[in-house]
């Protein structure tokens, strides 16, 4: 299986070559890879020591954000890398100012990673919530670097429980710890002979809680948004947006303001999602503070501030749900203490199932339900304040899984310092 499995990849990348021609994101998936190696080369030094993370895009980066920052912060003798498999979250974050290098992660051929490895040399090596490439795995547990999976969640389904899946459960040795989300996932492990496993829970409850103590307040919000209710709708697509745009037309509200922050910015569609609307809109790009006051929907057309908008939302929805790309954060507008709408579609998502059969997320189906349930919330400041406490203090007693992979952190790296 392990040969065959080599012979994929190799195939797949002559694939994705060709595919790089006639699809953009594919190009930079392609074309960013080919920079890695000088890229680090130019970048290192061979007195340098690396803690290096791995996440496969935006969403997972986020997640391991508060083992980086913390990592970050108690090692200054180090440096920071972090890699992405996916352009969605490499070009995001290709500038962050949390990491000391950023770069795509070469595709797991044997020869790539080997050259990597030989490169970049980390004392520590962590991953976030998933992305098991076997030959960089095979590489780490023969070089002996202790790696970490932070945030894992395991599912009968994967490769690592089937009868015919042993090269991928031989590649998890190369993992020194498991800190994984559920005890459903502890048991998995624990079942094909992994007893070095923690339930820690999800690191990003750690980091959606941090958000409460940062600046968090924007002129343009809250001119926008003045004495009225505010619903910001993160992270929508086409089909969350059809059900908004549908209300906004609709209602007769005046007491309500509307901030759209689509999950695609690209203009085609924010010009088409703007002519849609039968309400005074604006995008973010065009606002004008004196006169910002009049308009009654915000169309987001920048990436960076969502989170912060959340603060100034009296109920969220978040998009996703309602078709096949699945939910975004539910955490981040659910920390501010606010009601929460969701789509139909939200199973395999845990924290949202969760705080839907807890009430504080409301799942819709259709224009009719979320038009209903909206409204159901704005005018019952009682059910607003439940539902929205609700939210809040679920994230609240989900912390702490930093402190306990920083703690792990320390011992590993104690003899490391030690010997230095």
């Amino acid at each position: 299986m392990y040969f065959l499995y080599n012979i994929v990849v190799h195939t797949i990348i002559l694939l994705l070559s060709v595919v790089a021609l006639f699809n953009d994101k594919i190009k930079l998936f392609v074309q960013g890879r080919k920079g890695t190696f000088g890229y680090l080369t130019t970048h290192l030094s061979k007195d340098d020591r690396l803690i290096w993370f791995h996440t496969a895009s935006l969403g997972e980066f986020e997640q391991g954000l508060p083992i980086i920052e913390q990592c970050k912060l108690e090692y200054p003798e180090h440096k920071i890398i972090v890699t992405f498999f996916s352009p969605s979250g490499y070009e995001v974050k290709k500038n962050t100012q949390v990491a000391d290098l950023v770069c795509y992660l070469p595709m797991d051929t044997y020869s790539n990673m080997k050259r990597f490895l030989e490169l970049v040399q980390p004392e520590l090596v962590v991953f976030v919530k998933y992305e098991f490439w076997p030959n960089t795995l095979k590489l780490l547990h023969k070089k002996n670097i202790p790696t970490l999976l932070v945030s894992g969640i395991f599912r009968e389904q994967q490769l690592f429980f089937k009868s015919y899946g042993g090269f991928m459960k031989k590649s998890l040795k190369a993992f020194t710890h498991f800190f994984v989300q559920n005890e459903y996932s502890k048991n998995l492990l624990n079942k094909i002979g992994f007893q070095n496993v923690t339930v820690s829970g999800d690191t990003r409850f750690d980091r959606v809680i941090e958000i409460l103590d940062r600046k968090n307040e924007l002129e343009f919000m809250e001119r926008f948004v003045g004495e009225s209710n505010c619903l910001v709708a993160g992270s929508t697509w086409a089909e969350d947006e059809i059900i908004l745009v549908d209300y906004i037309n609709k209602t007769i509200r005046t007491d309500l303001k509307v901030v759209i922050a689509p999950h695609k910015i690209q203009s085609e569609q924010l010009e088409k999602l703007k002519n849609g609307i039968q309400k005074k809109v604006v995008f973010y790009s065009n606002i004008d503070l004196e006169t910002l006051g009049q308009a009654e929907v915000l169309i987001v057309d920048t990436i960076g501030l969502l989170t912060r908008i959340y603060s100034y939302a009296d109920i969220a929805y978040v998009g996703g749900g309602m078709g096949s790309t699945g939910l975004h954060n539910t955490l981040e507008p659910a920390v501010f203490g606010v009601p929460v709408l969701i789509g139909k579609h939200y199973k395999g998502f845990i924290e949202a199932e969760k705080l839907v059969e807890l009430g504080g997320i409301e799942s819709i189906c259709n224009k009719e339900e979320f038009s209903e349930k909206l409204n159901y919330i704005l005018d019952n400041q009682e059910v607003k304040t439940v539902k929205g406490n609700i939210n809040k203090k679920y994230i609240e007693k989900k912390t702490g899984a930093k402190i306990q992979i920083g703690n792990y952190i320390r011992k590993l790296l104690k003899v490391s310092l030690t010997d230095r």
